[in-house]
């Protein structure tokens, strides 16, 4: 008899440790998913990206593409309101208008207005001489605004 009431209580903590135990991991698992939650909210800027793909030039050279690529990213510092760049070959080519664009690059400027200055800034002028030595005229290009 003695032996069947211990082993009642054994089951009942065994029961009471796994009760405990589950309702530990819905709560953990509920604050991890609340914090991935606002980790992808936080993860949305609120930024504006610029991007553009373009044909190279078939006479660029390497050393030309290297300074592209440095011309490009020291425009951050240059504009005001540019915060990064990205230069970089696309994974897949972009046909449009029976052209293949193969390069893009990406630039994510404050807002609106600082992509505006950024046309008319006296670096962008600048740059566009140096860009020229490796495209084909015309581009692919987009803006996103962060929501």
């Amino acid at each position: 008899m003695q032996q069947m009431i211990t082993r009642k209580i054994l089951y009942a903590m065994a029961g009471i440790i796994l009760l405990i135990t589950a309702w530990q991991l819905g709560q953990e698992t509920a604050v991890s998913q609340s914090t991935a939650a606002q980790a992808l909210q936080a993860t949305t800027p609120k930024t504006l990206m610029h991007v553009f793909a373009y044909t190279p030039v078939a006479g660029a050279t390497q050393a030309d593409f290297d300074a592209f690529r440095k011309a490009t990213a020291d425009l951050v510092g240059k504009i005001p309101g540019l915060r990064k760049v990205w230069v970089g070959k696309l994974r897949r080519p972009l046909e449009q208008d029976n052209v293949q664009r193969v390069y893009g690059v990406a630039m994510e400027f404050d807002n609106e207005a600082a992509l505006d200055a950024y046309a008319g800034h006296p670096a962008h002028t600048e740059w566009i001489k140096v860009y020229d030595r490796v495209r084909v005229p015309g581009t692919t290009t987009l803006d996103i605004l962060g929501e």
